[in-house]
């Protein structure tokens, strides 16, 4: 398995919507398309409104590859730019907890 932990802070509440609206169009694509994308989690943050915290979880690096290179994921990552004042990503292995079979 191959994961990430992203945390976005966004620029204000405007940015915060046009964010999660973004979020809204890409998640169900990333659900019927994208077999190899196993988890795609987008969490708010509380007490900060202009955070948000994505965790994916993919088959492998090629599914996250795979990923990455749909047109969907492309718009996102182009047009999520214009609402960002801060981006941090942290590249995750699995190695236990519910839910998870890392044995394989």
């Amino acid at each position: 398995m191959f994961g990430l932990v992203v945390r976005f802070e966004l620029r204000d509440e405007d940015s915060a919507r046009m964010f999660d609206e973004l979020v809204s169009e890409i998640a169900p694509k990333i659900r019927e398309q994208e077999p190899g994308t196993l988890l795609y989690v987008v969490h708010t943050v509380a007490d900060s409104p202009l955070s948000r915290v994505f965790y994916e979880l993919y088959a492998d690096q090629s599914a996250f590859e795979d990923h990455e290179s749909q047109l969907h994921v492309k718009r996102f990552l182009r047009e999520r730019e214009q609402c960002l004042s801060d981006v941090r990503v942290e590249f995750v292995t699995p190695t236990g907890g519910k839910g998870l079979n890392t044995s394989a």
